[in-house]
């Protein structure tokens, strides 16, 4: 599963936000991208003077640095985006690309000291594309399945993305273990892993099915569920925005079993391309290190998913 955010999230929250989330977690449902394991744990960070810290995953072991290959081989990245799936991808106020994976993609080729040129087209030619020879690498959310696994390679997880529980502020759940769940009604939406971990972990609740996303967090603000539980990123920026109208607050975890939420977000390569998906890892690696990626990630990520 894969979340939704306005196109400046990090920077101003605007009613842009409230549109794009119903348009963004349909795509989600459709690519699988479901919450994510991260290892190790996060890390809190400051977000701002005064502020609670906020948590910044933690995707790369310190004890298991990745060994840096030629890079003298790697002149020229063609990355290949997608139109619009804000925060992560969208087309900025100049037409050009912007967002998340964007920002990611040019630090990346700062790293190796390549040039990087971006093309966003629609996410259903992507791969197509990549498999053509019409660019490089493709950084775009997608899921690191075994399905896709078997159609391409990927770069170590730049990103996961946990299950969480959210209820409303004045109902007095602070332990969302299963056992103190028993009986109460939690809203979650049909079809999705985050049903299925409700239907083998939390074998006392009373699950209410919902058709979509909107429908269950609308279903949690009329009261009739005492939690939502969905994604963690989708979530956190609807309990940051206009929709939710500060009527929410998140509950325990995160979730990050990988049996139901998958093995995370990388950069796409061909299947083989081994220097190239090598040079990705020591790049992000290295990013981590150097503290760039948490600046980036506290950038669009203000309210933590964790």
């Amino acid at each position: 599963m894969k979340p939704s955010l306005a196109r400046r999230i990090g920077r101003s929250h605007t009613k842009i936000a409230n549109v794009v989330f119903a348009t963004a977690m349909a795509v989600l449902a459709m690519r699988g991208a479901t919450a994510q394991t991260a290892n190790p744990p996060p890390a809190p960070a400051a977000n701002a003077i005064g502020a609670a810290p906020v948590a910044v995953p933690g995707f790369w072991d310190p004890r298991r640095r990745p060994e840096r290959p030629d890079l003298s081989r790697i002149t020229v990245i063609r990355f290949l985006t997608e139109t619009d799936f804000p925060p992560f991808n969208y087309a900025g106020p100049d037409g050009n690309p912007a967002g998340f994976n964007i920002d990611l993609a040019r630090a990346v080729c700062e790293e190796i000291r390549a040039t990087c040129t971006i093309q966003m087209r629609r996410f259903d030619t992507l791969l197509t594309a990549l498999a053509e020879n019409r660019g490089d690498a493709v950084i775009a959310s997608i899921a690191a399945t075994p399905d896709m696994r078997r159609r391409v390679d990927f770069s170590d997880p730049y990103y996961r993305t946990p299950a969480r529980f959210v209820s409303k502020r004045e109902t007095e759940i602070d332990d969302v273990r299963p056992e103190r769940l028993e009986g109460k009604k939690v809203a979650v939406v049909a079809g999705t892993a985050h049903e299925a971990y409700l239907k083998a972990l939390f074998t006392e609740v009373e699950i209410k099915l919902y058709p979509t996303a909107d429908a269950a967090r609308a279903a949690l603000r009329r009261s009739e569920a005492d939690l939502l539980f969905g994604d963690g990123v989708a979530l956190a920026f609807w309990l940051n925005g206009t929709d939710s109208a500060a009527c929410c607050v998140f509950r325990g975890g995160p979730f990050l079993e990988s049996n139901y939420f998958g093995e995370g977000v990388g950069i796409v390569v061909k299947r083989g391309n081994d220097l190239l998906r090598q040079a990705f890892n020591w790049a992000l690696f290295r990013l981590w290190e150097k503290g760039k990626f948490t600046d980036m990630w506290l950038r669009y990520f203000p309210v933590s998913p964790f």
